[in-house]
């Protein structure tokens, strides 16, 4: 795909195609900021540019080398990611291996590292001096969301591009040309991190039910019936839903979030906006000072399950609160 094609990012764009009409590649990339921003997209238009029997500075896409990238085959790229938890020192072995062939096209090879945050000590030593002195001309990528966890001989032989957060109006106009409903967009966009991100989570089939759910459970619970403990029983421990409670209390904050924004008349910051008028008669129930300690209770509760609290008693006791 061409550079144009990836949403944002100028700056990145505008180092890595100046590098291309000059002639002045770098042999190493640090692609830093957060995830789901574009950096494997453009990590991979990269590698067809370069790869390009078409165009100096850009993909066109169409040619057979442009192909070959698209469809994960082309011998002179190589991408690396996280075997289990952590790349491993095998994994630069085999990559060392690998490029001590030459090139197929008289190009340089390239070589993606997603995630290189996640390089075992080991595997970032042995990447050290491959990284500075490939065997064959090539050009190295280093995905990283936090770079500054990498060895600092590794940021000090690489050169930065940064990668700064998609504007959510901009994502959300790019899920809605897709087709994808307004609510669904506007919760995804305010739970992921990045467009490929709200995509990854629109496609699970969980999300819309969970997002379903905690209206549900709003309601009942800040109604006062009673009724939010026996539903969560029902409908999330006795279904693949439990696994997800994480995000469920994530939703619960941005439900009181928008409790602010009406209170606060900032209607274009409303996320469940097509509940605006049960918003409108909630949100006066409360003071703003309760709304806000509603968002540190959720923000209490996702905290304990990371701590291996239980799941359902966690719940239980987050909806009990909103009840009382």
């Amino acid at each position: 795909m061409p550079f144009d094609d990836i949403l944002g990012q100028t700056t990145a764009k505008r180092i890595l195609q100046n590098s291309l009409r000059t002639d002045t590649l770098g042999h190493a990339y640090l692609f830093s900021g957060p995830a789901g921003s574009g950096q494997m997209k453009t990590a991979l238009t990269l590698a067809q540019a370069i790869f390009c029997k078409t165009l100096k500075d850009d993909a066109c896409g169409e040619c057979l080398e442009c192909r070959k990238v698209q469809h994960g085959n082309h011998p002179d790229l190589k991408m690396i990611s996280p075997e289990g938890s952590s790349i491993k020192i095998d994994q630069i072995r085999e990559l060392q291996r690998v490029f001590s062939y030459r090139a197929e096209g008289g190009n340089p090879k390239v070589y993606i590292i997603d995630q290189a945050d996640k390089m075992t000590v080991q595997a970032a030593n042995s990447l050290l001096k491959f990284l500075e002195e490939p065997p064959v001309p090539a050009v190295a990528v280093l995905i990283a969301d936090n770079s500054q966890s990498l060895l600092p001989t590794i940021q000090s032989r690489t050169q930065r591009v940064p990668f700064a957060p998609l504007p959510p109006e901009m994502m959300l106009q790019a899920l809605s040309d897709e087709g994808v409903p307004a609510p669904l967009a506007r919760c995804a966009v305010s739970l992921a991190s990045g467009l490929e991100g709200c995509k990854e989570l629109l496609e699970q089939n969980w999300f819309a039910e969970m997002r379903n759910l905690v209206l549900q459970l709003a309601k009942e619970s800040l109604g006062k019936n009673g009724s939010a403990v026996t539903t969560a029983g029902q409908r999330l421990f006795k279904t693949g839903l439990g696994e997800h409670l994480d995000a469920l209390f994530s939703m619960f904050h941005l439900w009181f979030k928008d409790m602010l924004y009406f209170l606060y008349r900032k209607h274009d910051s409303i996320v469940f906006i097509d509940q605006l008028d049960l918003i409108s008669n909630y949100a006066r129930t409360r003071t703003s000072s309760e709304w806000v300690a509603y968002m540190e209770f959720a923000a209490e509760s996702k905290k304990k399950l990371r701590f291996n609290v239980n799941a359902q008693l966690c719940l239980e006791q987050f909806l009990i609160r909103l009840e009382s």
